[in-house]
C-alpha cells in the first residue's frame, strides 16, 4: 500500500428527502441505496465503497435527522445521530435556500457537539435559474456551523461531485484499503432486494400508502442455471392498505413485481423469478418485535 494512500468513513446527513440517496448512487456508480420522492426513504445505514487511486471512501448513507414520531422514528435518529461520532468526514445535504428552518437548525445543534470537519454540500443546484444564485444560500449558511468547506453540487447531473471527493480526501486519514477495489457496498443481496422492492412500491404507490410499509425477504435460492427465485412479503399497517397494494385485479402489485425485478436483475446480473405476498401487520412501527423482525433492531445503535 502506498504511503500516501487515504481512507476513511463518510456520513451523509440531512433532512430528509434531500438527496442523500441519488448522491451516493451517483458517486459509486450504482443503484445501492433507495431512492424515492417520499421522506424517510432510507431506514438503516446503508455502507458503500468508492475507490481510485487515491485512497477508499466507505459512505454511511444514515436515516435523515429529524424528530421522532414513533419507535421505528427514535430507532433512524438514534442511527444517525451516532454516525456522526464514528466518522472521519460529515457531508451535510441542504437544498438552495436562504430559508434555515427547524429542521436545519436541529441538525447544526447536533453538529455542533462533534469535532469532525462538516463538508456543507448544498444540492440541486440545477434546479436553479440563475446559477449566481449558489453564493447567496452559501452565505446564508456559513454561520451556522463551522463548516470545513462549502461545496455546490447536483447529485441527478453530476455536477461538482469530482470537487466533493477532492474535499473529502483532503480531509481523510491515511490508512490501510478496508474493502477490494471492486466491492461497491457490504449490504447483503437480500436486503438491497428488499429495498428495492419498496423503493418501486413507494414510488408507485405515491400518496395513497403512507410510510408504514416494510419488505422481507423470504426466499432467495439459486437454481443450477444461475436464474434465483426471489420470494418477499410487503408489510402494511391497515387492511385497507392491503387492497391498495395489491389494486384491481392485482394490478398494482404486478406492476411493483415488475419494476423491482427488473432493478435486481440488473444487480444480479441472472434472471429472477420474483414472487410477492402482501401482509397485514398492525402498528408495526411501534413494536419492538416487528422492527426487529424487519431488520430494525435497537442493538445497532
Amino acid at each position: 500500500m502506498e504511503a500516501n494512500y487515504k481512507s476513511g468513513f463518510v456520513t451523509l446527513i440531512g433532512r430528509p428527502n434531500v438527496g442523500k440517496s441519488t448522491l451516493m448512487n451517483q458517486l459509486i456508480g450504482q443503484k445501492i441505496a433507495i431512492t424515492s420522492d417520499k421522506p424517510q426513504t432510507t431506514r438503516n445505514r446503508i455502507q458503500t465503497v468508492f475507490t481510485d487511486e487515491r485512497g477508499q471512501i466507505i459512505f454511511l448513507d444514515t436515516p435523515g435527522i429529524h424528530k421522532a414520531k414513533n419507535k421505528l422514528g427514535e430507532y433512524m435518529v438514534n442511527v444517525a445521530e451516532r454516525t456522526l461520532k464514528e466518522v472521519d468526514v460529515i457531508l451535510w445535504l441542504v437544498e438552495p435556500s436562504t430559508f434555515i428552518g427547524a429542521g436545519e437548525r436541529h441538525i447544526a445543534e447536533q453538529l455542533s457537539n462533534v469535532k469532525t470537519p462538516v463538508i456543507l454540500v448544498i444540492n440541486k443546484i440545477d434546479t436553479l435559474k440563475n446559477q449566481e444564485q449558489i453564493l447567496t444560500f452559501m452565505n446564508a449558511y456559513k454561520d451556522i456551523c463551522p463548516f470545513a468547506e462549502i461545496v455546490p453540487v447536483s447529485a441527478l447531473k453530476d455536477k461538482n461531485t469530482d470537487l466533493m471527493l477532492d474535499l473529502i480526501y483532503k480531509y481523510l486519514p491515511y490508512g490501510p484499503q478496508y474493502y477490494d477495489e471492486d466491492t461497491v457496498t457490504d449490504q447483503p443481496m437480500r436486503q438491497i432486494s428488499a429495498e428495492l422492492i419498496r423503493e418501486k412500491a413507494l414510488r408507485l404507490l405515491k400518496d395513497e400508502i403512507p410510510h408504514g410499509i416494510a419488505v422481507t425477504v423470504e426466499k432467495m435460492k439459486e437454481r443450477e442455471n444461475g436464474m434465483f427465485d426471489l420470494e418477499a412479503n410487503i408489510i402494511c399497517e391497515r387492511d385497507s392498505h392491503k387492497g391498495i397494494i395489491i389494486g384491481k385485479d392485482g394490478a398494482m402489485l404486478k406492476k411493483i413485481g415488475i419494476q423491482a425485478r427488473k432493478e435486481i436483475e440488473n444487480l444480479l446480473g441472472t434472471k429472477v423469478n420474483l414472487q410477492l405476498w402482501v401482509k397485514v401487520r398492525k402498528e408495526w412501527r411501534d413494536s419492538e418485535m416487528y422492527m426487529k423482525n424487519y431488520g430494525y433492531s435497537q442493538k445497532d445503535i
